[in-house]
This record gives structure tokens, C-alpha cells and sequence, in this order.
């Protein structure tokens, strides 16, 4: 590998990854708006706002993982010249986005009755419904953005995206002030107002993704729109296969996330209200390391594509490194500015606020630990799907979140009296546990044994 190679392959990664990384930053701008006006209504507000955000995302954040099998199939195919696969892809996709989108509406809609059964507070339980009933009509939406963005990003084209996004976050921003305080004439929703001002957004960046798509004659030849209806049954079946175990190991390690959610739950509103404001921080600084692990999935398919092999191991590295590197500029500042942070949410010098700051700097302490580590296991694991390897990678994140993170989580937590702390110290380690293995299978993957066999 030459100098100039290595350049040059970062700058292709970064070609892909910023816009991504951007779009993905800004997107969870959404969460994070909606976090602190929810703290403007107050902590009950804030721990249910928090309640209800968790559920509708997990559901949301799985499906979207099966769905981005559409990225890797996309890329090797669009990498290959195969022009007529890339759009049958991108509508077998459409077709999973609506199939999906069927039952886990309902499922969110009923919400209510899941997070009763799981011991949540009956008042906390009532307001997180009010939001859960608003939200669920951006379900599909929500989907189907997801689909078009794994399918443009595929083809190169990630500005577009970052585009949208950004005006899909101004308009949730200006109709959350809107309909949460009732202004324009709108009733005053409260929390209900926010779920519904996501609604509107999601809608709004599926409907206008579409608009790009028409509006290229560049993209025709793989527009996915016509012919939506031509169902093929082998495409399908390989974006299933393909995506269930990409949306099996989200949903492992957003599950331990939402668990850990619902344990704080468990522990009281202070504990849940803390965790909820460190949570939303880390998600922030997540979607980075995301945007680039997405770059990483479509730069490594589309090498497989051309059986460049030397290349796409040298594509997967540079993109763990650079996630690796942004992580830990972020872990910096959550050890350096924890009040500044938390500042953003509460205000930390009310009294009435004491316990919720005490604990969440605390937390943040913790989560400063884990940033590098879950930078690394991101992209990674974005680097594995571009191999369109995804089963052992599912097996893997079930050992490191559920074995030893929740587990020794709630060893810390509740046996040995650590309470949230000891919550966010199991987090960390399935995280370290993810963070080794996941790299030491994508080098396996393209050092050891040739690419067609470790499939």
C-alpha cells in the first residue's frame, strides 16, 4: 500500500462519511431538541417524554436495521454495473419498509399496556402515551426515508441527504415550539405536540426524497418509484436474510440500552431523568461514528463489487480509525464539561434539580469511558455488513450486550447497591467486549481467508 492509496481512500471515505455523519448529527438534533423542551415542562415530563422516545426508537431503530441491507446490495451491485438490480433492490425494500411498518405501528400505539407490564410509573406511563399515540403515524415514513436514504448513499450521493435531513430538523424544531405551546392558533399539546411535530418531519424527508429522486434524470435508470409493484420474491428473500441479522444486532444493543431504560425506571425518576439526559448526549456523539460506519458499508460493498480485496480491507480500517478518532475527541469533552452539558438540559441551579445534575455527571463520567469503544464497534460492524457478513456479527453483539453488559450490569446495579452507576459501568463493558471482537472479525474476514470463503 502506497501513500497516495492510503489518501486517497480517506478522502473517498470522507467524501461519503461527512454528509452522512452530518445528516445522521443533525437528524438526532431531532431527540435532542425534544429532550430539552420536554425538560421546560419538567422533570415528570422529562422522564416520560424520555419513556416514550426510547420505546417508538427501538422499534424504529431495529426495523431500520433490517432495512439497510438495502446499502450493502445496493452498493456491491451498483460497484458491479448492475443496473437492474440496483432498483429491484431499492424496491423490495419499499415493499419491507411497508410490511414492517404494519404491525409495529400498532404495536407502538399500544405501547401503554407494555410499559405497565414492565413496573413503569402509572402517571409517568400516561403521559409517555400521549406521545407514543402522536409519533406512530410517522412509523412508515420514518421506514421509508430509511430505505431511500441506504439506497442514494449507495449510489454516491449522500449531499442530498444531509440536505433533507437538515430541513426535516429546522421544520420538527419550529412545530415542536408550535404545537407544544399551541401558538398559530394550534391548541397547546404539551408532550403529545412533540410526538406529532416528528410525525409531521418524517413526512416531510420521505416525501421530498422521493422529490430528488424524480427530479435526477441521472437516477432513472435506478429509480425504485415505477414498477414499485413488480414484487420479486428472491430479491426479497435475500434483503430479509440479509438484513434480519443487521436488525437482530441493533436491536441486541438498543434493547440493552432500553432495558437499562426501563431498570432506571425501576429506580425512580431522578435515576431515569439522569440517564435520559446522558443517554440523548451519547446518542448525539453516536450518530457520527454511524454516519461513517454507513460510508464504511457502501465503500467496502462496492470494492466487493469490483473484487478489489486489497482496497475494501484498507476502506474498512480507515473508516474504524476515523471513527475511533472522533470518539475520542468527544470522550475529552465529557470529562472536561460535564455541568456544561447536563446545563443544556436542566437548569443546574435550581435546587429541585440537584439529584438529577449529581447523578448524571456522574454518568457522564461513564459514558466518557465508552465513547472510543462504541465508535469502534460501530463502524465495524458497518464494515462486516459491506462483506454482507451479518450473522456471526449478530451472535457476537448477543455475547458482549447481553451477557456480559446487561448482565454484569445489573450485578453492579442492584446486588451490589451501584444503583444507575452500576447500570452504566455494565453498558461499558459489553461495549469493550463488542468494540475487540467486531474488528478482529472483519480482519479475519479479508486477512486470513479469502473474502468468498469467510462468507
Amino acid at each position: 500500500m502506497t501513500r497516495s492509496h492510503f489518501f486517497s481512500e480517506v478522502r473517498e471515505c470522507l467524501y461519503l462519511a461527512i454528509p452522512l455523519a452530518a445528516a445522521q448529527l443533525v437528524q438526532s438534533m431531532t431527540g435532542f431538541v425534544d429532550t430539552v423542551m420536554m425538560g421546560l415542562l419538567g422533570s415528570q415530563t422529562l422522564a416520560a417524554g424520555g419513556l416514550g422516545a426510547t420505546t417508538f426508537t427501538i422499534l424504529l431503530i431495529v426495523a431500520i436495521g433490517m432495512i439497510t441491507a438495502v446499502s450493502p446490495l445496493v452498493a456491491e451491485a451498483y460497484g458491479a454495473g448492475k443496473t437492474g438490480r440496483v432498483r429491484q433492490v431499492g424496491q423490495q425494500g419499499l415493499w419491507l419498509a411497508v410490511l414492517l411498518a404494519i404491525p409495529l405501528t400498532l404495536l407502538i400505539w399500544n405501547a401503554g399496556v407494555l410499559l405497565q407490564h414492565l413496573g413503569q410509573a402509572p402517571d409517568t406511563v400516561a403521559l409517555a402515551e400521549t406521545y407514543l399515540r402522536a409519533i406512530a403515524w410517522g412509523y412508515f415514513p420514518g421506514l421509508g426515508f430509511a430505505v431511500l436514504r441506504s439506497f442514494i448513499s449507495a449510489l454516491s450521493r449522500p449531499r442530498p441527504i444531509m440536505a433533507i435531513v437538515v430541513g426535516g430538523t429546522l421544520l420538527n424544531i419550529v412545530a415542536n415550539y408550535v404545537l407544544m405551546f399551541g401558538k398559530l392558533g394550534f391548541p397547546a399539546l404539551g408532550l403529545a405536540g412533540i410526538g406529532w411535530a416528528s410525525t409531521l418531519s418524517l413526512w416531510a424527508m420521505f416525501l421530498a426524497t422521493i422529490a430528488y429522486i424524480f427530479s435526477q434524470s441521472s437516477l432513472k435508470p435506478y429509480n425504485p418509484v415505477p414498477g414499485l409493484f413488480q414484487f420479486q420474491g428472491r430479491i426479497f428473500a435475500e434483503l430479509v436474510g440479509l438484513g434480519l441479522p443487521i436488525g437482530a444486532m441493533i436491536g441486541v444493543e438498543a434493547g440493552l440500552f432500553a432495558v437499562t431504560t426501563f431498570l432506571m425506571g425501576y429506580l425512580g425518576t431522578v435515576p431515569l431523568a439522569a440517564h435520559q439526559i446522558v443517554l440523548q448526549t451519547a446518542a448525539v456523539t453516536f450518530n457520527v461514528p454511524l454516519g461513517i460506519a454507513m460510508a464504511t458499508t457502501v465503500r467496502v460493498g462496492q470494492l466487493l463489487g469490483q473484487q478489489q480485496v486489497k482496497a475494501l480491507r484498507l476502506a474498512g480500517f480507515i473508516g474504524i480509525g476515523l471513527g475511533a478518532l472522533f470518539m475520542g475527541m468527544m470522550a475529552l469533552l465529557f470529562w472536561a464539561f460535564p455541568e456544561r452539558i447536563i446545563s443544556l438540559y436542566l437548569d443546574i441551579h435550581n435546587p429541585e434539580n440537584a439529584a438529577v445534575v449529581a447523578l448524571g455527571k456522574r454518568l457522564l463520567g461513564i459514558a466518557a469511558v465508552f465513547q472510543i469503544m462504541d465508535g469502534v464497534q460501530a463502524v465495524s460492524a458497518g464494515a462486516l455488513r459491506g462483506l454482507k457478513d451479518t450473522r456471526i456479527p449478530m451472535l457476537i453483539a448477543i455475547l458482549a450486550y447481553w451477557c456480559v453488559g446487561l448482565t454484569s450490569g445489573c450485578l453492579l446495579g442492584f446486588k451490589l447497591d451501584l444503583g444507575g452507576v452500576g447500570l452504566w459501568w455494565g453498558l461499558a463493558l459489553g461495549l469493550m467486549v463488542a468494540a475487540i471482537v467486531l474488528p478482529w472479525r472483519f480482519f479475519r474476514n479479508t486477512c486470513d481467508y479469502p473474502i468468498s470463503k469467510s462468507l
